[in-house]
């Protein structure tokens, strides 16, 4: 139950709607990969000794919380230089704000309104990639509730059975079912919006999306996939299995067989004219000019089928119905459909092997039967599970090599289950537990490929680009952004020109970013971006100006807050930050808060704002990525006073009442550290993350 309610609160992705940069920081020894350092030699003396000038210079006023320090000073000043700030202080010069992965506008009202448009004027067949469009305008607000009402939208207006699964699956995602224990990845949510089944069910029926589905009536499956699905009688099975003497069974008279079909020792007695309506070349063959026409026997050993399964064909040709056979003989029914096109045969086939696809096992066991032998609905229903199933599934090798390689796609597309849907779901996934990995790169390739219309391409390359510049792959990076730039996506810009300063062309970023404020409207983010490749009293205009026409951008307040520490006004700098976390938290604001609290000796405000920002992102790496937050936790913990569970509780009642969210997140943090099986306490910090 407590895991439940935390893990449905994550759901809400509050760590990805405030995402930011984390703070870079001197690297005096010059580590490896471009992360942070320790403090050595003269440049670590010269720093030490500027944390004791800023201690010295500054007029610091406590506050009420830090009512009872320890008492030992001489510890408290070491403790806090030589374990708390491993990595030195972060400096302008290297930070850089975050170059976001989703599409992003000049006017994003005018944007969002080109989109309403192009959903109120398409056909009914095309409304469902227009939402998928709005969904993409609709990450760059950060906003999961709108995200996901585009995505119903989307699912509601699908037609095609690969559209409904990939949607469903995505929807599912979105809530983060896969962290809730006791789920299956198949669970049914009782309406046909995510139902399983109902999304292997062609057609387009948008008023029937938020009806109860056929699991809560508790129909048969077979009825849903399989028209009327009527089960074979026990001596039709028998019959299968040569039960009868190999005759046509208790279900045709002998009389009324008039060839047989001789499978090795085996004779399988049928009705021509039954057989013959299977297919147009089961018809030629048997009532056209080639010999078998005149034949009672027909030997069909080379044919790649069983006695057992042609019994089953017979079975078939005469009921036009599968039953209960084994799992084999339908296989081999499929393969005898695709061989002799069988289209009624290969239909009811496809659909009974997809209403037995109900785990990753089998969906990978059957798949490449239905890859092989073009079984859409099969296909289908194999993908749905492995697409419900993640991210788990993503660790499986030969999912992988079947999404991410360009022969994948191609297989994939042959059975018409490749498209720019399936990949942006993918690819969005991959980036979220993996950035910098290949598999993500080879998914966004794959994107690209199928990427047809213009804001498909703008958003494919733009996170091409994003993806290569987080693997310090600078030169690509510079390529995809181009490529996004070209396709329309004037955001992009942002990327070439960060490309181009990581590839030392400091002035030709500075010049391209320029002409970009010329030629558009300015924009907040533009003027945000040239401020890195200028210095003095003109950066901090280009920050100011960032803030007048974007307030909500986190990067120009913690540039102005470093500068500030830089010039000793501690106080200032926590000022600064405190007017963007008063209405837009984010882990790297509060890490920078925690810093400048650190060099202030405000042990408990630090430690306030890093568990804090532990409950927004528990894996928070701080001080440059060298130190995890829940070690700079224990690291705090004895320079502040102790507090009992009761304590906390008034604490938190105090915080709560004054509306001091940060404070209470990070009162429940402590108090779920003591005592985590609290499922009050998941419950109060989930109503603080909501509100």
């Amino acid at each position: 139950m407590q895991h439940n309610i935390f893990t449905t609160m994550r759901s809400l992705k509050f760590p990805e709607g405030c995402k930011g940069t984390q703070v870079y920081a001197i690297n005096p020894t010059g580590g490896e990969g471009g992360g942070g350092g320790g403090c050595g030699g003269k440049v670590g003396e010269k720093f030490l000794q500027h944390l004791q000038d800023l201690r010295v210079n500054s007029i610091r006023t406590k506050s009420n919380r830090n009512s009872h320090p320890p008492t030992n000073q001489t510890s408290r000043t070491n403790v806090s230089v030589e374990s708390l700030l491993p990595a030195g202080f972060p400096t302008v010069d290297l930070m850089e704000p975050q170059i976001e992965s989703c599409l992003k506008s000049v006017d994003f009202v005018e944007s969002l309104a080109a989109v309403y448009k192009k959903v109120e004027s398409s056909s009914q067949f095309e409304k469902s990639e227009r939402f998928l469009e709005q969904c993409a305008v609709f990450k760059g607000l950060c906003d999961p509730k709108l995200v996901r009402s585009s995505l119903r939208s989307a699912r509601q207006h699908a037609v095609d059975v690969h559209s409904k699964v990939v949607l469903a699956s995505w929807l599912r995602f979105e809530r983060r079912e896969d962290e809730l224990i006791g789920l299956s990845a198949m669970d049914c949510c009782g309406r046909n919006l995510e139902c399983p089944r109902a999304c292997l069910v062609p057609g387009y029926d948008p008023e029937s999306v938020n009806d109860p589905c056929v699991c809560s009536r508790g129909e048969l499956e077979g009825d849903v996939l399989m028209g009327d699905g009527g089960e074979c009688s026990t001596s039709d099975i028998d019959e299968v299995h040569g039960g009868g003497g190999g005759g046509a069974g208790d279900g045709d008279d002998d009389d009324d067989c008039d060839m047989s079909f001789c499978i090795g020792d085996d004779e399988i007695r049928c009705v021509r004219c039954n057989v013959a309506s299977l297919s147009r070349p089961f018809r030629a063959m048997l009532y056209g000019e080639f010999k078998e026409s005149r034949r009672e026997k027909i030997n069909f050993s080379q044919n790649g089928i069983s006695a057992e399964g042609m019994r089953a064909a017979m079975i078939f040709s005469r009921t036009k119905k599968l039953g209960s056979f084994e799992l084999k003989i339908v296989l081999e029914l499929l393969s005898l459909a695709n061989r002799f096109f069988c289209e009624e045969l290969k239909s009811a086939c496809d659909a009974h092997l997809a209403s037995l696809v109900c785990d990753l096992e089998e969906a990978m066991m059957l798949i490449e039967y239905g890859l092989e032998e073009d079984a859409y609905l099969l296909v289908a229903a194999c993908l749905q599970v492995i697409l419900r199933e993640l991210p788990f599934s993503m660790h499986n090798p030969y999912v992988m090599k079947l999404f991410c390689g360009s022969e994948g796609r191609e297989r994939l597309a042959s059975v018409g289950h490749a498209s720019f849907l399936l990949y942006y779901f993918l690819s969005q996934i991959a980036m979220e537990e993996e950035m910098k990995s290949n598999n993500t790169v080879m998914l966004l390739e794959r994107l690209g490929e199928c990427a047809t219309e213009d804001w498909q391409k703008q958003l494919a390359y733009h996170q091409l680009g994003v993806v290569m510049l987080e693997r310090t792959e600078y030169k690509d990076a510079q390529k995809w952004f181009e490529e996004a730039v070209e396709a329309g996506h004037i955001y992009s810009s942002v990327g070439v020109a960060r490309a181009k300063y990581n590839r030392g062309h400091k002035y030709s970023a500075y010049k391209m970013m320029n002409s970009l404020i010329s030629d558009h409207t300015p924009v907040g983010w533009m003027y945000q971006e040239r401020s890195l490749y200028c210095t003095g009293k003109e950066k901090l205009m280009d920050l100011n100006t960032a803030t007048e026409l974007d307030p909500t951008l986190s990067f120009p307040y913690k540039c102005r807050a470093v500068l500030l520490v830089q010039e000793n006004k501690l106080e200032s700098a926590i000022s600064e930050l405190n007017k963007i976390i008063g209405f837009k938290v984010s882990p790297d604001c509060l890490e920078l808060r925690a810093w400048i609290s650190i060099v202030l000796e405000d042990y408990e405000g630090a430690l306030r704002d890093v568990r804090a920002l532990l409950t927004l992102d528990p894996n928070y790496m701080m001080f440059y990525g060298k130190k995890h937050g829940d070690q700079l936790v224990e690291l705090l913990r004895p320079l502040v006073q102790q507090y009992s569970q009761a304590d906390c509780w008034m604490q938190l009642y105090d915080r709560w009442s004054s509306v001091d969210d940060i404070g209470s997140l990070a009162v429940v943090h402590q108090m779920l550290a003591n005592d985590s099986r609290k499922s009050l306490l998941w419950f109060r910090q989930s109503l603080l993350l909501l509100r």
